[in-house]
């Protein structure tokens, strides 16, 4: 055997593990496919800087927004699996395959979940001017005449959330979608639509300015913020448990080695007691799962999803 070729590919042999070890070289890219300013992207803001600090390399959030979360997401499915650029999405990535009839791209084939960030329970809310102060009240005047119910639009979570709602408790709710949460709350609490899910995020501090008032949360458990509001399960609707959630993903493909920096670097960000705070203030309850824990829950969302639409009818070209 010639021994200058046997050392020159054993040095060969060394470079790739030894180029993963130094990932990364260069800025990360964390992609969030909504508009800046909402809740996905103050959360991944948050995040980025503390992963940065993680990585020894700057983190930049790139708001990719557009069609639910689908042109952001599209972007990362066909970007290099490198490491370089990661997707932070929320509960849309988990609804659009089976709102849409086609995707430009397969959410179980084209990314690797890393972890699962937060869940944010909604809260059901009416006007303060409303008569009811308990679901069953709402759902005797649902039966007796019709309701309204806002969302920020068809096939958002909180339609999610109110189509499983009207499912569990056989009501007939007509729903008025809006372009956005923030056009909807407010005419919710002008008394123009009946009820709505909302982000908690954006809905507390209306509830407890008295704009708005809370029936249930859709958390599993209360929530500490409102002790005596109580469960949309404990108001009758057993295992009813819907959030808004936010996670991170790389494009599938990531090499064993980046794989395991990234998911490492990501673990421990989420594990950091400052940014738990931080997104506690931002009304949602940390997680920082693992990765395998993230796909399962990802299984789950998306098949609770598919039913719900299926059995509302609700369906985008």
């Amino acid at each position: 055997m010639n021994p200058i070729r046997f050392l020159g590919g054993a040095f060969l042999a060394l470079l790739v593990p030894l180029a993963a070890a130094q990932y990364p070289e260069k800025p990360v890219k964390l992609v969030v496919p909504y508009s800046a300013g909402g809740a996905a992207d103050a959360q991944a803001r948050l995040v980025a800087v503390k992963l940065a600090a993680r990585l020894g390399q700057p983190v930049v959030v790139e708001n990719r927004p557009g069609a639910s979360g689908t042109i952001g997401a599209a972007s990362v499915a066909r970007a290099p699996a490198d490491g370089y650029t990661l997707l932070y999405d929320a509960t849309a990535f988990a609804i659009n395959p089976a709102l849409y009839k086609s995707l430009s791209y397969d959410p179980g084939r084209d990314f690797r979940p890393i972890a699962l960030v937060s869940l944010t329970p909604n809260l059901l809310v009416v006007p303060s001017q409303a008569p009811y102060r308990r679901v069953d009240e709402l759902a005797a005047a649902a039966r007796a005449g019709h309701l309204t119910y806002a969302t920020p639009g068809q096939g958002t979570a909180q339609h999610i959330a109110a189509a499983s709602f009207s499912q569990g408790r056989g009501l007939t709710l007509t729903h008025i979608p809006y372009k956005g949460g923030a056009p909807a709350l407010t005419d919710l609490m002008g008394g123009q639509v009946d009820m709505m899910f909302s982000n908690m995020a954006a809905s507390y501090p209306l509830v407890k300015g008295g704009k708005l008032r809370a029936l249930a949360v859709t958390s599993r458990e209360r929530v500490p913020e409102l002790p005596d509001v109580p469960t949309v399960a404990e108001t009758g609707l057993a295992d009813y448990a819907v959030y808004e959630w936010n996670g991170i993903f790389s494009p599938a493909g990531l090499p064993a080695d980046v794989a395991a920096r990234v998911e490492e670097a990501v673990h421990a960000t989420l594990r950091d007691p400052g940014l738990r705070r931080s997104l506690a203030e931002l009304g949602a309850q940390p997680v920082g799962s693992t990765a395998a824990e993230f796909n399962a829950f990802l299984d789950g969302e998306m098949r609770r999803a598919a039913q719900v639409l299926a059995d509302a009818g609700i369906r985008k070209n």
